[in-house]
């Protein structure tokens, strides 16, 4: 018998192993990425108070109303440079990137690369 390979199993094995080593503090929080089939979210976390400081997703209001027929690596784009922009403003500059268990590759990379481009450093 051929065993089985869970994808949802194997993703939380791997962000278990993440997260053992990455940890945000209130200088330095967490940037980290949730990715489901239709949405992709972001959140900057600081660990030590349990706290969100900043959240961004597709299904922010105003991020929707400027995708209107975006797909896949757009959607990431536009969040991960609206995640950005917000984090600017609380004065928020460097963070500490968290895949969440994701291959760095499509749309983890695209948000990544547009929330550098928008000013974040990580």
């Amino acid at each position: 018998m051929i065993k089985q390979i869970d994808k949802k199993k194997s993703r939380l094995k791997i962000k278990k192993r993440i997260r053992a080593k990455v940890s945000g503090t209130a200088d330095t929080p967490r940037l980290s990425i949730y990715k489901s089939n239709k949405h992709i979210y972001g959140q900057l976390i600081d660990d030590v108070t349990a706290i969100t400081l900043v959240a961004a997703s597709t299904k922010t209001a105003t991020i929707t109303s400027q995708m209107s027929d975006a797909k896949g690596i757009e959607k990431a784009t536009v969040v991960g440079k609206y995640l950005a922009e917000i984090a600017k403003e609380k004065g928020i500059e460097r963070v500490k990137f968290d895949r969440n268990g994701f291959r760095y590759h499509g749309q983890v990379k695209a948000f990544a690369d547009a929330a550098r481009e928008a000013g974040l450093k990580f």
